[in-house]
């Protein structure tokens, strides 16, 4: 018999000049994406700003849905179930991108490659829908029908592998969580 977790993947605006750039572009309301180890979404990992004040300076984050940057941000969260060897496996990769996070950059070359249907491969760079669908499919688990530098937050949500949890105020899902006992689960 194998075990299984939950895994999830987070996707949210935050409703600044860059995100409502990139949405321009996406069309799609939700454009930032990443990876979460709970459903408190207290290990959630992906590649964006360093420094919330300056978007140029990217890289792979370990991101506080907590702090105030978050507090007006939409989202959706999504789910799926996975082996519990390859939970462990992505959470391993996580702690691994964490403590060699200096080598990372923000792939945003890449996001124009989005723009024109047209891969660009960089070394060590990642945007944070392509970090996502990476990590996804270096476990043998595909969310799109295309390669991961061209999957975009809209691909996610549309992702066949992916169960959607909520949609709505961040802040709300978080209030929700913690207060375990007006969370309800799905099956």
């Amino acid at each position: 018999m194998t075990h299984e977790r939950r895994i999830y993947v987070l996707l949210t605006d935050t409703g600044t000049l860059f995100t409502r750039m990139i949405r321009m572009v996406t069309r799609f309301p939700l454009n930032h994406a990443s990876i979460a180890f709970d459903s408190d979404l207290k290990q959630v990992y992906s590649f964006g700003r360093k420094n919330p004040n300056n978007p140029l300076i990217g890289g792979f984050v370990k991101e506080n849905v907590y702090d105030e940057w978050f507090d007006n941000a939409q989202c959706a969260v999504f789910s799926c179930m996975v082996d519990a060897n390859v939970y462990y496996q992505m959470q391993e990769q996580m702690e691994w991108y964490e403590r060699n996070q200096e080598k990372y950059k923000y792939n945003l070359l890449g996001l124009f490659g989005v723009v024109f249907n047209k891969e660009i491969e960089r070394s060590n760079a990642y945007f944070c829908s392509q970090f996502v669908a990476t990590v996804f499919e270096k476990n043998g688990l595909a969310l799109a029908d295309k390669t991961a530098g061209l999957v975009t937050p809209g691909d996610i949500c549309q992702s066949k592998s992916l169960q959607l949890e909520y949609i709505g105020v961040l802040r709300d899902y978080t209030s929700l969580v913690l207060n375990e006992s007006s969370f309800v689960r799905t099956a």
